[in-house]
Protein backbone atom coordinates (compact mmCIF):
# COMPACT_ATOMS: atom_id res chain seq x y z
CA UNK A 1 0.00 0.00 0.00
CA UNK A 2 1.38 3.50 -1.09
CA UNK A 3 0.21 6.83 0.25
CA UNK A 4 1.18 8.06 -3.72
CA UNK A 5 4.50 9.43 -2.46
CA UNK A 6 6.65 6.35 -2.68
CA UNK A 7 6.19 5.85 0.79
CA UNK A 8 5.09 2.44 2.38
CA UNK A 9 3.65 1.04 5.34
CA UNK A 10 6.42 -0.12 7.71
CA UNK A 11 4.76 -3.43 7.76
CA UNK A 12 5.06 -3.98 3.88
CA UNK A 13 8.80 -2.55 4.03
CA UNK A 14 9.76 -5.21 6.53
CA UNK A 15 7.40 -7.50 4.48
CA UNK A 16 9.33 -6.82 1.27
CA UNK A 17 12.98 -7.32 2.74
CA UNK A 18 12.37 -10.15 4.35
CA UNK A 19 10.98 -12.00 1.35
CA UNK A 20 13.91 -10.25 -1.07
CA UNK A 21 16.19 -12.10 1.62
CA UNK A 22 14.39 -15.29 2.00
CA UNK A 23 14.97 -15.03 -2.49
CA UNK A 24 18.26 -14.64 -2.04
CA UNK A 25 19.16 -17.21 0.20
CA UNK A 26 16.65 -20.16 -1.63
CA UNK A 27 18.19 -18.76 -5.01
CA UNK A 28 21.94 -19.65 -3.21
CA UNK A 29 20.51 -22.93 -2.84
CA UNK A 30 19.03 -23.56 -6.09
CA UNK A 31 21.14 -25.59 -8.70
CA UNK A 32 21.06 -23.52 -12.37
CA UNK A 33 20.06 -25.77 -15.02
CA UNK A 34 22.72 -25.38 -17.74
CA UNK A 35 22.80 -26.82 -21.27
CA UNK A 36 26.73 -29.00 -22.91
CA UNK A 37 25.84 -29.43 -26.65
CA UNK A 38 27.41 -30.00 -29.24
CA UNK A 39 26.26 -31.41 -32.93
CA UNK A 40 28.83 -32.09 -35.63
CA UNK A 41 28.72 -33.05 -39.08
CA UNK A 42 31.25 -34.73 -41.10
CA UNK A 43 33.36 -37.07 -42.23
CA UNK A 44 34.97 -40.53 -40.15
CA UNK A 45 38.84 -40.64 -39.93
CA UNK A 46 40.06 -43.26 -37.81
CA UNK A 47 37.65 -46.18 -38.04
CA UNK A 48 36.13 -47.20 -34.46
CA UNK A 49 37.85 -49.22 -32.11
CA UNK A 50 36.19 -50.85 -28.54
CA UNK A 51 38.63 -50.77 -25.50
CA UNK A 52 37.38 -51.73 -22.39
CA UNK A 53 39.52 -50.34 -18.78
CA UNK A 54 39.31 -52.94 -15.62
CA UNK A 55 36.15 -52.38 -13.76
CA UNK A 56 34.47 -49.59 -16.57
CA UNK A 57 32.12 -50.14 -19.19
CA UNK A 58 33.46 -50.72 -22.74
CA UNK A 59 33.62 -47.76 -25.10
CA UNK A 60 33.82 -47.22 -29.22
CA UNK A 61 35.79 -44.31 -29.94
CA UNK A 62 36.30 -43.18 -33.41
CA UNK A 63 37.78 -39.78 -34.98
CA UNK A 64 35.37 -36.95 -37.05
CA UNK A 65 36.99 -34.17 -39.08
CA UNK A 66 35.36 -31.24 -39.43
CA UNK A 67 36.13 -28.75 -42.19
CA UNK A 68 35.96 -24.69 -42.24
CA UNK A 69 35.66 -23.08 -45.61
CA UNK A 70 36.26 -19.50 -46.15
CA UNK A 71 36.44 -17.35 -49.23
CA UNK A 72 40.25 -15.57 -48.93
CA UNK A 73 41.07 -12.46 -51.37
CA UNK A 74 38.89 -9.44 -52.98
CA UNK A 75 37.58 -11.52 -55.64
CA UNK A 76 33.87 -11.85 -56.01
CA UNK A 77 34.20 -14.70 -58.70
CA UNK A 78 35.13 -17.78 -56.64
CA UNK A 79 38.12 -19.91 -58.12
CA UNK A 80 39.38 -22.49 -56.61
CA UNK A 81 42.63 -20.77 -55.40
CA UNK A 82 40.32 -18.42 -53.47
CA UNK A 83 38.72 -20.80 -51.18
CA UNK A 84 40.83 -21.79 -47.92
CA UNK A 85 40.11 -24.85 -45.62
CA UNK A 86 40.88 -25.66 -42.13
CA UNK A 87 40.59 -29.55 -40.62
CA UNK A 88 39.54 -30.06 -37.33
CA UNK A 89 40.11 -33.48 -35.50
CA UNK A 90 37.45 -34.39 -32.64
CA UNK A 91 37.61 -37.58 -31.05
CA UNK A 92 34.11 -38.93 -30.52
CA UNK A 93 33.61 -41.91 -27.69
CA UNK A 94 30.19 -43.74 -27.52
CA UNK A 95 29.51 -45.41 -24.15
CA UNK A 96 25.87 -46.19 -24.60
CA UNK A 97 25.42 -50.31 -24.73
CA UNK A 98 23.46 -50.16 -27.93
CA UNK A 99 24.94 -47.06 -30.16
CA UNK A 100 28.43 -48.29 -29.00
CA UNK A 101 27.81 -51.61 -30.85
CA UNK A 102 26.49 -50.21 -33.53
CA UNK A 103 29.06 -47.50 -34.17
CA UNK A 104 31.73 -50.15 -33.85
CA UNK A 105 29.97 -52.10 -36.96
CA UNK A 106 29.18 -49.78 -39.20
CA UNK A 107 30.70 -46.40 -38.39
CA UNK A 108 33.74 -46.54 -41.34
CA UNK A 109 36.34 -44.39 -42.49
CA UNK A 110 35.19 -41.77 -45.12
CA UNK A 111 31.51 -42.28 -43.87
CA UNK A 112 29.70 -39.03 -43.48
CA UNK A 113 27.86 -38.54 -39.81
CA UNK A 114 25.94 -36.93 -37.76
CA UNK A 115 26.90 -36.51 -34.19
CA UNK A 116 25.21 -34.93 -30.96
CA UNK A 117 25.67 -34.69 -27.35
CA UNK A 118 27.80 -33.33 -24.62
CA UNK A 119 31.97 -32.42 -24.92
CA UNK A 120 33.61 -33.63 -22.05
CA UNK A 121 37.57 -31.94 -20.83
CA UNK A 122 39.62 -34.90 -19.07
CA UNK A 123 43.09 -36.20 -18.03
CA UNK A 124 44.89 -39.37 -18.58
CA UNK A 125 48.48 -40.62 -18.29
CA UNK A 126 50.38 -41.16 -21.61
CA UNK A 127 53.05 -44.28 -21.99
CA UNK A 128 55.78 -41.59 -20.27
CA UNK A 129 53.43 -40.88 -17.12
CA UNK A 130 52.99 -37.66 -17.87
CA UNK A 131 49.61 -36.01 -17.43
CA UNK A 132 48.27 -35.08 -20.79
CA UNK A 133 44.58 -33.22 -21.43
CA UNK A 134 41.65 -35.22 -23.64
CA UNK A 135 38.61 -33.34 -25.04
CA UNK A 136 36.07 -36.05 -26.40
CA UNK A 137 32.78 -35.81 -27.50
CA UNK A 138 30.89 -38.02 -25.53
CA UNK A 139 28.15 -39.03 -28.23
CA UNK A 140 24.52 -40.43 -27.39
CA UNK A 141 23.43 -39.87 -30.93
CA UNK A 142 24.87 -41.03 -34.35
CA UNK A 143 23.53 -40.50 -37.96
CA UNK A 144 24.87 -42.11 -41.32
CA UNK A 145 24.46 -39.47 -43.83
CA UNK A 146 26.12 -41.61 -46.29
CA UNK A 147 26.08 -45.19 -48.16
CA UNK A 148 29.41 -45.66 -47.18
CA UNK A 149 28.30 -47.15 -43.96
CA UNK A 150 27.33 -50.34 -45.64
CA UNK A 151 30.10 -52.90 -46.20
CA UNK A 152 31.23 -53.49 -49.81
CA UNK A 153 31.23 -57.19 -51.17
Amino acid sequence: MSDGFGSELPVLQAFHKFVRHELEVVSSLVLERSLNRVQLLGRVGQGPVTRQVEGKNPVTIFSLATNKMWKSGDNEAYQMGDISQKTTWHRISVFQSGLRDVAYQYVKKGSRIYVGEKVDYGEYMDRNNVKRQATTIIADNIVFLSDQTKEKA
